[in-house]
């Protein structure tokens, strides 16, 4: 009978959250170690078709670097880097369209509709879905008075717009979208682009109440290594200025502000290692990693 009640307790607990997304957006970012533990990866697809099921709506954005490179080096094409964005030609984008769109993405809707879900995949160039262009990185100066070097990554984008209307239709229809972040250009081309990027634009155009980015850590932390709980919007900067946020959780948190500055309600830098971690941040009192608010 406890553990009756237990159960009990846990849908009292999530009962004004179940009220107050009820109709509401949440994007998820998929990435990391949830994309290739195989429990991890069954209990995402279980969280995200509970979401639907109680009248959440669900829309996934997901990375696939680890494969990308595994193919890339199968193919025997080398990789480069710059300010940590893979440098894409023409042939490293075809190899990444064709991991992105035509495995992973169709992986994890296999997955979801496996088990029970809805699901439909999609790229960024579909129905002209993430419009872009290609991205301009400024390198350092070889001196002082020198201007700064534009360094070329080849097929590299950045959002310019989102399209929502092939995501309402689906969502009329009751589906779960799936998205590479591949987007498209004024001229058809293909761009590759970082996946918080796309999640962060997405949930801004939807107004989506929640952004979730699964990652491989417990959540940002302080300069002591105690986890941060709550980020408000408006110290974000200093945080970084004084090096307390720092590396790749940088352009993570910059993503969560310019979602939230688009109109997203709150976003969430949340441990995919955590079994169910989706439910323990959306439904708990305490929930899970740490937000960014307003």
């Amino acid at each position: 009978m406890q553990q009756e009640l237990s159960k009990a307790r846990v849908l009292i607990e999530a009962l004004p959250y179940l009220r107050e997304f009820n109709g509401k957006t949440v994007v998820i970012k998929y990435g990391g170690h949830a994309m290739v533990d195989e429990e991890l990866k069954k209990n995402f697809a279980l969280d995200v078709i509970l979401l639907k099921y109680i009248g959440i709506n669900p829309v996934i954005i997901h990375g696939g670097g680890p494969q990308i490179n595994e193919f890339l080096k199968k193919m025997q094409i080398t990789s480069s880097y710059i300010q940590g964005m893979r440098v894409t030609d023409g042939a490293t984008m075809d190899v990444v369209e064709m991991v992105l769109v035509g495995k992973v993405n169709k992986e994890i809707v296999s997955l979801i509709n496996h088990c029970g879900g809805r699901a439909v995949g999609l790229s960024g160039r579909d129905g002209d879905l993430v419009q872009a262009k290609k991205m301009k990185v400024l390198g350092k100066p070889e001196t002082e008075s020198a201007p700064p070097e534009l360094i070329d990554l080849g097929q590299v984008g950045e959002v310019t717009r989102i399209n929502p209307d092939i995501l309402e239709t689906l969502d009329a229809k009751d589906f779960i979208p799936v998205i590479a972040p591949v987007g498209v250009g004024e001229d058809g081309q293909a761009y590759n682009i970082n996946a918080d990027l796309v999640a962060g634009a997405i949930a801004a155009e939807l107004k989506a109440a929640k952004l979730i980015l699964l990652t491989d850590v417990e959540g940002v932390k302080d300069s002591q290594g105690e986890l941060l709980s709550s980020i408000a919007l408006n110290s974000i900067e200093s945080l970084i200025a004084d090096e307390t946020i720092k590396g790749g959780m940088i352009p993570k948190l910059r993503c969560c502000a310019s979602a939230i500055n688009g109109g997203v309600n709150k976003a969430h830098i949340i441990d995919g290692r955590q079994e169910h971690a989706i439910l323990l941040e959306v439904f708990t009192d305490k929930g899970i990693g740490t937000e960014v608010t307003r």
